[in-house]
């Protein structure tokens, strides 16, 4: 078989097992959706998940497509800096478990905006936060709905871009039936599904790998090395960002913008508010920390198992970011003459990555349908919506939202898409995370500051992501025939993070003393139930 070809009978398999996928997770979501009136079901899923289900809800969320198929391919081509991009994928996680995790869900009801306004009740907090959830998920959904396209027409043995647009709308319209049926319950069950074939898929290629080196990691890497093109350094710091002016700063900044973006994203953290209590909180990350850091391991394995395989050169090959180095090395592991059952573990890893694809995008139409219903539609209502109301309310949104994402995809699709999912991560880092930091921690913290977070860390990120050379300036680029490379980093995070927290403090002190004792009262009327949980209200104004 060719290394980076399905065979026929796979390519069969593959798509019987992602039509079988597709209609039993569809059909779950139906069985187990809320009612038409059960806010509380629709979005919680009456926080009735156990810490592991939940767990493993928050730890599907949080490995989505990009993270599989654009980790692993960073580790087949760069090796090192691969690594320490998926550990600071798992510390990202451990970072929300001990820092955020308690005082989010004791802060939040539904979504971010109920975080923010339990102490700054306000429609244009509620409305910007809205905004902010979109343009943070809003990439990310079209680097995953693009890359379905991709994934089918390389496992299936297409090439025609009418047949790929098809399937983005297809699965795009499958991701819209989750959300809007299936609700937080619905979404978290197919994470757990997700999260279980995707674990146990990979761990069994990652055993195959290990097996072929003999279970000594050290000719793995070696082996990896060897047929990188660059011997020792595919094993050492820099490989990823070499081209640039400042490559160790760029890693830095690279490294910190996942780990503070990834902990803050709002798909993420909208799990944190279906754990009834602030103990089932450390239950369930307790559950989702180790497995995130499993997936790292078997992660790393396959990526240099790709690499030590099959070659660099071949992976650069079949896809210039490596987006499909992860299924190469999958094939790899089972060698040249692929046997029935071998065919059938294949078709296990290939239905996996297509439900992380499906599971991924459907929790983040999820999480902007209920901001627009909850933080938008319910606040500008002249009189309180009916539960009824609310909930035809997200599920259009989710519509909406699921609409727009498949239309832009479409339009999108033939781009490197790369600058789409660091600008997630870096407004996930710049803007949110800032505004959670303070919102939650510092007392003296106004309404004006948090506007300013917001609105500054994001125009910053937006601002200095035209400047990266993942946008123009290289051959890889968005915009590969152009040149406005001004910024000397691939991520923003080194330079924008620092904006949004000095822009909040700034917009603090501009804030005047009168908010700021008015915002201190309402902090400390409110301080016990965020850090400690004593209450739990209605999520503020």
């Amino acid at each position: 078989m060719n290394p980076a070809e399905f065979s026929g009978s796979a390519q069969a398999m593959s798509l019987v097992g992602f039509t079988a996928v597709a209609t039993i997770t569809l059909l779950l979501c139906v069985m187990t959706g809320p009612d038409r009136d059960d806010l509380d079901e629709f979005y919680t899923g009456y926080s009735s998940l156990s810490p592991m289900r939940n767990g493993l809800a928050i730890a599907g969320d949080y490995i989505s497509a990009a993270t599989v198929l654009g980790t692993g391919g960073v580790i087949a081509l760069f090796g090192y800096d691969g690594v320490v991009l998926a550990l600071s994928t798992a510390l990202s996680l451990m970072l929300l478990m001990f820092l955020l995790a308690e005082p989010l869900r004791n802060a939040g009801r539904f979504t971010m905006g109920d975080a923010l306004t339990r102490r700054m009740p306000g429609r244009c907090v509620r409305i910007t936060a809205c905004v902010v959830t979109i343009a943070a998920l809003m990439p990310m959904m079209l680097v995953q709905l693009a890359g379905t396209g991709d994934l089918l027409a390389f496992v299936l043995g297409f090439s025609g871009d009418s047949l790929k647009t098809g399937v983005v709308v297809v699965v795009g319209a499958l991701m819209i039936g989750y959300a809007a049926i299936g609700g937080m319950k619905g979404t978290a069950l197919i994470q757990i599904i997700k999260i279980v074939m995707l674990l146990g898929s990979g761990a069994l290629v990652a055993v195959l790998i290990l097996n072929k080196f003999d279970w000594n990691p050290g000719a793995l890497l070696g082996a990896a090395a060897d047929r990188s093109g660059i011997g020792a350094g595919h094993l050492r710091s820099g490989l990823q960002f070499s081209g640039g002016p400042y490559p160790e700063l760029d890693m830095i900044s690279a490294q910190l913008t996942v780990v503070l973006g990834g902990a803050c994203l709002p798909h993420v953290t909208m799990r944190v508010y279906t754990a009834n209590s602030a103990r089932q909180v450390r239950r369930s990350l307790s559950w989702a920390v180790p497995s995130v850091a499993f997936f790292v391991l078997i992660i790393s394995v396959i990526g240099f198992g790709a690499t030590a395989l099959i070659g660099r050169e071949v992976i650069a090959g079949a896809d210039p970011q490596g987006n499909t180095a992860y299924l190469l090395g999958s094939m790899a592991a089972f060698g040249a003459e692929v046997s029935t059952t071998e065919t059938l573990l294949l078709t296990t890893v290939t239905t996996a990555v297509f439900l992380t694809l499906l599971a991924s995008v459907a929790g983040m139409i999820l999480a902007c349908a209920n901001s627009l219903a909850h933080d938008v539609f319910a606040a500008l209502a002249t009189q309180p919506l009916t539960p009824r109301r609310e909930m035809a309310l997200a599920r259009l949104s989710a519509g909406a939202v699921g609409v727009t994402a498949i239309v832009l995809a479409t339009l999108v699709q033939h781009r490197n898409l790369q600058p789409l999912v660091t600008l997630s991560f870096c407004l996930g880092a710049s803007a949110i995370a800032p505004a959670l930091v303070y919102g939650l921690f510092w007392r003296r913290y106004t309404r004006t500051g948090l506007m300013c977070t917001l609105i500054g860390g994001g125009l910053a990120v937006l601002v200095l992501m035209t400047g990266t050379n993942l946008v123009s300036g290289s051959p890889h680029a968005a915009f590969p025939r152009a040149d406005f490379n001004w910024f000397p980093f691939t991520t923003t995070g080194l330079v924008s993070i620092p904006l949004g927290f000095l822009a909040g403090w700034l917009g603090t002190l501009a804030s005047g003393r009168t908010e700021a004792t008015e915002q201190r009262r309402r902090y400390e009327a409110v301080e016990g139930r965020i850090l400690a949980g004593v209450a739990r209200g209605n999520g503020g104004a």
